[in-house]
């Protein structure tokens, strides 16, 4: 195996966009005070999460290559096969990255350490060595976890970890005719959520908890999908018998009949599909995972 680089992921702290936004530390502070609100928390999170990337840093061999990378230059960033990452943040990090990767261990740093780690964020700070350690001698447990895939008709694909939206950019009515397994509807709603067994802890968990509790959701390595219809409607010409379900072993397609609807994953609407008024997208099980370390 050939020596491995850590790549460590990391974003801009809120009080580094502050600073960004308003210039001086001083502006920032008004800027919070005016509204009821104190900076100083706002420092003590950016001086912890300062300290976490610290103590990820030192946690790395010596003799190991080394890159870091920000939120925002994940798309201009190269991977190499040989790269274990280490995501220092909260789990959305974590998804912002999975489409940029293959098969490369992916090992999750809470920063703040407050007893509220994320699900994939589990590590402290402090347990790195010992988790690089475990994934090059290969005693690391990790975890394969299901993606979703949407594809346009045109070939346009994007995939997500926790899931995939589609409807109107604006969340307004959004018209199509919804295709799974054998049965057709169509319908008009306020978007389609299309997850899998990680984002079943968000989103998903939210919208069965409202629609269908008797629901089982997948779990995160379970090459299944569970899909959920927001707010439809009835009418003369549209239906709701179709709200919810999972899919395996089969896809979710759907015909578009707006002027303009969207698909984005895991909340990034910035990086979307647009579709347009009689074209098709079918969503599905990814082919690739996220390999994380447990």
């Amino acid at each position: 195996m050939p020596t491995p680089r850590v790549v460590v992921v990391h974003r801009h702290t809120e009080y580094d966009e502050l600073i960004a936004r308003h210039g001086t530390r001083g502006q920032a502070e008004f800027f919070l005070t005016t509204r009821g609100r104190d900076l100083g928390a706002v420092e003590n999170r950016h001086g912890r999460t300062r300290e976490a990337l610290t103590v990820v840093s030192s946690g790395i061999p010596g003799e190991w290559a080394r890159a870091e990378v920000e939120r925002g230059d994940l798309s201009r960033f190269v991977f190499r096969p040989e790269d274990i990452i280490v995501v220092v943040g909260q789990d959305g990090l974590v998804a912002n990255l999975a489409k940029y990767v293959d098969d490369q261990p992916v090992i999750g740093i809470d920063p703040l350490s407050d007893g509220t780690a994320g699900v994939l964020v589990p590590h402290r700070p402090h347990a790195l060595r010992g988790l690089l350690k475990g994934v090059v001698a290969g005693t690391a447990q990790t975890l394969e976890r299901t993606m979703v895939r949407a594809t346009s008709d045109d070939g346009q694909s994007l995939t997500a970890l926790n899931e995939i939206y589609v409807g109107q950019p604006t969340h307004q009515s959004s018209r199509y005719t919804l295709h799974v397994a054998e049965s057709v509807e169509r319908q008009s709603s306020s978007g389609i959520i299309i997850g899998s067994g990680t984002g079943a802890t968000g989103w998903c968990a939210s919208l069965q908890q409202a629609q269908a509790p008797e629901l089982s959701l997948p779990s995160p390595a379970d090459a299944t999908l569970a899909w959920f219809v927001r707010e439809a409607w009835p009418s003369a010409s549209t239906g709701t018998s179709m709200t919810h379900g999972i899919i395996t072993g089969s896809r979710l397609r759907l015909v578009i009949e707006s002027d303009t609807l969207v698909a984005f994953g895991d909340g990034m609407e910035a990086d979307r599909l647009t579709l347009a008024w009689g074209q098709g997208l079918t969503v599905d099980v990814a082919e690739g995972t996220l390999k994380t370390v447990c």
